[in-house]
């Protein structure tokens, strides 16, 4: 049994998950922690539960999902993976990060390019992966048939959608990845998004308006 905790850090309120399972292994996906107050909270988290991060993966590289992720993998000396499409957004967002305030944003290194076609494992856990580009060019959700749950990033949201307006976006694409990839799921599937609180796949096939037929 997979266990999700979501912190929701930065002005950008982006929404961290940590996964961890009976075992302790647990995965750190989108860390958007920049103060020292907000790794202080994922931290603690970890050293509470007596848990043992074993790697970081994105689901896009937005400066918003990847404030964090140099700091983390020095702390737990763990690997960075990423869609090898987003490598362009990565690069860039020690240019434009000051000007949003991040002046300490520290790019991280890719240790591990992620295939779709590959299962992401922690400790007795498994995730499948969906190619979903559209809000950035090599964004990824992670899905968990057991539980029935995504890690959608800044794909789908409750009655909305990503944004497609920043470099690398299109909206068509984003139409099509989530027609195509995440409402093929079943309606009960649980989608925990890159920002704001969980949705559906049923809900957002009946209730958002960007996808009406």
């Amino acid at each position: 049994m997979i266990t999700i905790h979501s912190f929701v850090f930065s002005p950008f309120a982006e929404n961290t998950y940590l996964l961890s399972d009976p075992t302790g292994a647990c995965l750190i996906i989108d860390p958007g922690c920049y103060e020292p107050e907000e790794f202080q909270e994922l931290t603690d988290f970890v050293t509470k539960h007596n848990l043992k991060p074993v790697g970081i993966v994105n689901t896009h590289a937005h400066v918003d999902h990847v404030l964090g992720v140099a700091q983390l993998k020095r702390i737990y000396g763990i690997p960075f993976a990423l869609h090898p499409s987003d490598e362009p957004l990565l690069r860039a967002v020690k240019t434009y990060a000051p000007n949003y305030g991040f002046v300490r944003f520290e790019e991280p290194e890719v240790e591990r390019w992620l295939d779709v076609k590959e299962t992401i494992t922690f400790g007795e856990s498994s995730l499948r992966m969906l190619f979903v580009p559209g809000h950035a060019p090599g964004h990824v959700a992670f899905v968990n048939d057991d539980q029935k749950f995504v890690i959608g990033g800044d794909t789908l949201f409750r009655q909305s959608i990503g944004r497609t307006d920043l470099p690398g976006g299109n909206h068509q694409t984003l139409l099509q990845s989530i027609r195509s990839q995440l409402f093929t799921l079943p309606d009960d599937y649980t989608v925990y998004a890159g920002h704001m609180q969980p949705t559906t796949i049923g809900f957002e096939k009946k209730h958002n308006p960007f996808l009406k037929s």
